[in-house]
């Protein structure tokens, strides 16, 4: 796009290809006016990729767009219908409450991104609520999504964040804000359950083809597309899955209406970085039980896909009985997928090439010595990452995380013979772990001070440190150390919150 501010739109189509399905897939509407849009955030580099003047976006015009005040040209916003199964309970409407799609962009790439606001006021699927969101919430968001990029795992991506100078009501009157947020795609597990649970096969066919188009073309040549389509999306959901587990991440809720059919982390609502290691963390304030814990999130996967495979079914086989098998075939890659890309990964952040019993065995054990002594997750792979193979004198890095160092002790001498056996130098070795384990997380305490700096001090300070060290996760960055460290017992954070 043109940096000329008179051509930023109007020589461009953002025209939105979800329009073209039928009616009853969206609704029309545009976002409600705010009174006094300011810009806090602005993603510059994303913007750029998006070909999106950065000076235009940051103009009073840019701004306006931003938060809904202004459309973009020949532009018809809307709100996708969808529905889920949310903890595990059947909800046959939701659709987009609060976020209005209005507009497409094609990257540097040529893959068309969804451009969607979100807290831009209610729409039909609003459901009785305001449609609005806190800044707490939205920094978070902002936040957490650029976060995962930069670890290099799928996700939805923010562009930019906006207050509006009017309240939000929840518990308290907050700081209402907006975010626009950039995906390949917005279209859930839950958008196809909306029609089928509806008995409107022909919609979920033209949903599907809508999908294969746009993000699995490949899949058009094939015997059977839809097959294809199913594959694909479980291919990508145990590969995303399996970046989150070995980064520490729990997504919180994962509801199938959460599940993007792109195999992108999507909706950032109550998740978190583990900072101890305990498989059955759960931060989310409404997972009462569990169910969304860090160590189920692969089977719930595996939940959400099967009902998202049941949704196909009509259009697998003419026979019933075929289509049942032809999905359940699919599905029964999953777990070999899963523990595939988990298993690979887990290795490479241990330092080990061979993938065989032996290794297995080692990474399995640093995991148990973890969860034994709650010791930090990121911090002891990326100081593992730094340690030399004849040189124990450094382990000091590592032993320090535990109470009891004696048990890592004798695991690491499990894990140097191991090492010895692939011969690889350490220089190679610590720069391939080091490309894998982070030094630096988005870590639940840190969040919590940037939001609460700006929100009462009006302070960005700690949001911009944070966003310098999670925007280039695995660099040492000195002037910021502090930020590579867990929390102190005082800034321990227990629980998080949807923020809707």
């Amino acid at each position: 796009m043109s940096h000329d501010h008179a051509t930023t739109e109007a020589d461009r189509d953002f025209g939105i290809s979800y329009a073209k399905l039928p009616g009853d897939c969206y609704a029309q509407v545009a976002p409600t006016p705010v009174a006094a849009p300011k810009l806090l955030k602005l993603n510059c580099d994303l913007a750029r990729d998006l070909g999106l003047s950065v000076e235009w976006l940051a103009s009073p015009e840019g701004v306006a767009t931003l938060a809904g005040n202004r459309a973009l040209a020949g532009v018809d916003p809307l709100a996708t219908a969808y529905a889920g199964h949310q903890f595990g309970n059947w909800v046959p409407s939701l659709g987009d409450g609060r976020a209005i799609q209005i507009g497409e962009a094609r990257d540097r790439s040529g893959i068309r991104r969804d451009i969607q606001l979100k807290g831009s006021g209610p729409t039909p699927f609003s459901r009785g609520g305001d449609g609005r969101a806190a800044i707490g919430p939205v920094l978070r968001e902002y936040v957490l999504s650029e976060a995962m990029f930069a670890l290099g795992i799928p996700t939805t991506r923010a562009l930019g964040m906006v207050t509006t100078g009017e309240p939000v009501y929840r518990e308290r009157a907050e700081p209402g804000a907006i975010l626009t947020r950039v995906a390949a795609g917005f279209v859930r597990v839950g958008t196809f359950q909306y029609f089928h649970g509806r008995a409107m096969t022909d919609h979920v066919r033209a949903l599907a083809d809508y999908v294969i188009e746009r993000q699995n073309p490949s899949a058009m040549g094939g015997s059977n597309p839809y097959r294809e389509l199913l594959a694909g999306v479980i291919d990508r959901q145990a590969a995303l899955i399996a970046r989150w587990m070995l980064v520490g991440f729990i997504h919180g809720v994962m509801n199938t209406d959460n599940m993007s059919i792109t195999g992108e982390t999507i909706d950032y609502g109550p998740c978190a970085f583990m900072d101890e290691y305990e498989p059955g963390k759960v931060f989310s304030s409404i997972d009462r039980n569990g169910r969304y814990a860090y160590q189920q999130q692969p089977n719930v996967g595996l939940w959400n896909l099967t009902r998202f495979a049941e949704t196909l079914v009509p259009l697998l086989a003419d026979d019933e009985t075929e289509a049942v098998e032809s999905a359940k075939a699919a599905l029964d890659h999953y777990p070999e997928l899963f523990h595939r890309y988990y298993g690979a990964g887990l290795l490479e952040k241990m330092g080990l090439v061979e993938s065989n019993d032996e290794n297995r065995a080692v990474a399995s054990a640093f995991l148990e010595l973890l969860a034994a002594g709650r010791a930090d997750f990121t911090l002891c792979f990326r100081r593992l990452s730094t340690l030399h193979l004849d040189d124990p004198a450094g382990d000091e890095a590592v032993r320090s995380l535990f109470a009891d160092p004696a048990p890592f002790d004798a695991w690491s001498s499990t894990w140097r013979e191991r090492l010895r056996t692939e011969r690889r130098d350490d220089a190679s070795r610590n720069a391939g772990m080091q490309a894998v384990n982070p030094a630096f997380i988005a870590r639940n305490h840190r969040v919590a001070q940037s939001i609460e700096a700006l929100e009462n001090d009006g302070d960005s300070g700690p949001l911009d440190a944070l966003l310098t060290v999670t925007g280039s996760p695995y660099t040492e960055h000195a002037e910021f150390a502090d930020y590579e460290s867990p929390p102190a017992p005082h800034e321990v954070v227990h629980q998080t919150f949807c923020g809707t």
